[in-house]
């Protein structure tokens, strides 16, 4: 159960992106889709399209250097179909035909369509990014356009990367955390960005830049290791043969990894599976190591932080980095 602080956190985060996830929905919406199927499934998918995250990032970070955040919601926005794009496309690689119940664009509606309605959602995302910083910072137009294109660049090659990885399960630490830091680069862009365009030094925006990449790795390796926690999500990834990275760093130890193969294996798992799991996980002495990394990551970030300027924004930036390691 997350803590208050962490509560107060996502609902910071969700007050902050509303205003640019309304946008988002309203554009979409609004736009001449003809086939009825696919504006079907495009309902269908802002029906439990809630990710503030990048929204709300890209508000605290612009608001952390003095900017003004109502100045950029349509570059929010942007950024945030940029994302949903990705999200859509992550079902088709992952195989997920349902998330928290319900099925996804892709379980309910096919590859086909799925493939559209990514590409939609692309393209809208970047007329509405590029139009606005056309408008709002054209001195700063072909940094902002660089850092977007290297970031989501490095995201690929995630996901090309995590492709080639399935059906190994020994994979070096070095591999994993290669993936990882390649998908930080999602949440690089949207502070980086936030920052340049909210008027920061390049001081500002590099340490800003350099904190976002630390929370992007933090985050990616929670979610990997919340994985293990969630039942259907572990066999989701066991079927597609793309382990949780937790799980892949204590099969190092040979004996653990026969004992975690011997579950593994199996085509269902029971809660004292997954309880068996985890106390074979968190007593790896790779997984200590890992934790301990994310710890410094922390230490790191914070560090960061305190060398602009001290205000709310700041103060928010320093919790959202401290929660991070919340009941792992």
């Amino acid at each position: 159960m997350p803590s208050e602080t962490t509560l107060a956190l996502m609902r910071e985060l969700a007050n902050r992106g509303s205003k640019a996830l309304d946008f988002s929905r309203r554009s979409m919406l609004d736009e001449n889709i003809e086939y009825s199927k696919l504006r079907e499934a495009l309902s269908h998918y802002i029906s439990y399209w809630n990710d503030f995250t990048h929204a709300g990032l890209f508000s605290i970070a612009c608001e952390a250097v003095g900017g003004d955040v109502e100045e950029f919601i349509q570059t929010e926005a942007g950024l945030a179909l940029m994302a949903a794009s990705f999200d859509i496309q992550d079902d088709i690689l992952d195989n997920s035909k349902t998330k928290n119940k319900q099925p996804t664009v892709f379980g309910k509606y096919g590859l086909d369509l799925t493939i559209l309605l990514a590409d939609a959602f692309l393209i809208k995302g970047y007329t509405i990014f590029f139009d606005s910083i056309e408008e709002k910072s054209p001195e700063n137009f072909r940094d902002i356009m660089q850092v977007l294109k290297n970031c989501f660049f490095e995201m690929g090659n995630a996901h090309a990367t995590e492709i080639s990885f399935r059906g190994r399960n020994s994979l070096s630490e070095n591999e994993c955390m290669s993936l990882v830091r390649n998908k930080a680069a999602s949440i690089e862009a949207d502070i980086h960005i936030a920052a340049i365009l909210g008027g920061g030094t390049k001081k500002q925006s590099d340490a800003l830049a350099k904190y976002g990449r630390n929370v992007g790795i933090l985050t990616t390796l929670r979610e990997e290791f919340i994985d293990v926690f969630e039942k259907e999500e572990l066999k989701q990834k066991v079927r597609i043969e793309r382990l949780p990275i937790p799980i892949i760093y204590a099969m190092h130890d040979l004996k653990t990894k026969n004992k975690m193969e011997n579950i593994i294996v199996r085509k269902a798992f029971t809660q004292n599976d997954i309880n068996s799991l985890v106390d074979l996980i968190f007593r790896s002495t790779s997984v200590q190591k890992l934790k301990k990394n994310m710890e410094d990551l922390v230490s790191d970030s914070l560090c960061i932080l305190q060398a602009l300027d001290d205000s709310n924004a700041i103060k928010t930036l320093q919790h959202i980095v401290s929660s991070m390691l919340e009941d792992l």
